[in-house]
């Protein structure tokens, strides 16, 4: 998974996410970029971009036809990890194994570097693509980080901790509960990535989207997406904070509704293995790039980060 192709793509992704900041928010006040500059730049895992650009590839794009929609989608998921920090919600003080945004920078700081980094997600989609393939980008987008999406999911997992008032929403200590809240928060924004990546292959072409890959990659979505969040709640128990870079063990104490508190270590873990399979099954008649997909999902629920 870490071969020469992937570090590739990493140095293109770190490349294109600096050349859309420093070129669409040049004349943004400084104090704004800085804050900006400090969270999306700072060292992560780069999937959902990562994604993005793998998805294009199985449905026979390029590299340079998926890196804005990958930087979209970045810049996305920058602006949701600022705002989950914030006291209000997760109140971490550690993100990447740096100060979060907010103790850099104080609250009212990284609240507008959120603010600025989504609006400029549907910004670099705007300069990038033809107007049709535009449109599309944008619902895939909105949809996935959005009220039906991402940020809907954290609605749910808030309610789940019975920290959602005055509004109250019950929400079933379940497994299908556990599930009906990680398809929305972690879910939603890795199938909109997958499809931005198809979507950016047709584009200038005369074919259609391929509606069989799309589906292939949606059943590849929903099982990355739980896989991977049962193995971050799994190092939320067996984790080492040095090596996730923000603090672990808080999960318990906060009442908070996870896949180890639910059915126990072994058959979470058991769980991941087995929705890791049914994702390597969905993508691996996707050719070389459904191959590192698969790699991909492998290495998902065995990091230890």
């Amino acid at each position: 998974m870490f071969g020469p192709d992937w570090q590739h793509r990493q140095r293109r992704i770190e490349d294109a996410l600096r050349h859309y900041l420093h070129t669409q928010a040049a004349t943004a006040p400084r104090a704004l970029v800085e804050a900006m500059e400090y969270s999306l730049l700072a060292p992560g895992k780069r999937l959902r971009p990562m994604l993005v650009l793998l998805a294009c590839e199985a449905a026979g794009g390029t590299i340079n036809q998926a890196l804005p929609a990958a930087v979209a989608v970045e810049m996305v998921h920058a602006y949701s990890l600022i705002h989950d920090d914030l006291p209000a919600m997760d109140d971490d003080d550690l993100r990447r194994g740096l100060p979060t945004c907010h103790k850099k920078f104080g609250e009212a700081l990284a609240i507008l570097a959120g603010d600025a980094l989504l609006t400029l997600a549907f910004e670099v989609l705007a300069i990038s693509y033809a107007p049709a393939t535009v449109t599309v980008m944008v619902l895939e987008l909105a949809q996935g980080a959005g009220a039906v999406g991402m940020v809907g999911g954290q609605v749910l997992d808030l309610a789940a901790e019975d920290r959602l008032l005055p509004t109250r929403q019950p929400i079933e200590r379940t497994i299908d509960g556990l599930e009906g809240i990680h398809r929305r928060k972690t879910g939603a924004l890795f199938r909109a990535s997958l499809r931005l990546g198809v979507h950016a292959a047709a584009a200038g072409r005369a074919d259609q989207v391929q509606a069989t890959t799309l589906q292939r990659l949606d059943r590849y979505a929903h099982a990355f997406g739980l896989a991977f969040q049962i193995t971050d709640d799994l190092l939320d128990v067996e984790g080492d904070a040095s090596k996730l870079g923000k603090r672990a063990g808080k999960d318990a104490p906060r009442g908070k509704l996870t896949y180890p508190g639910l059915l126990g270590v072994a058959e979470s873990r058991r769980r991941a293995r087995q929705l890791a399979d049914e994702a390597i099954d969905m993508v691996t008649p996707l050719g070389q790039a459904g191959q590192t997909l698969a790699e991909l999902m492998r290495g998902v629920i065995e990091r230890d980060r």
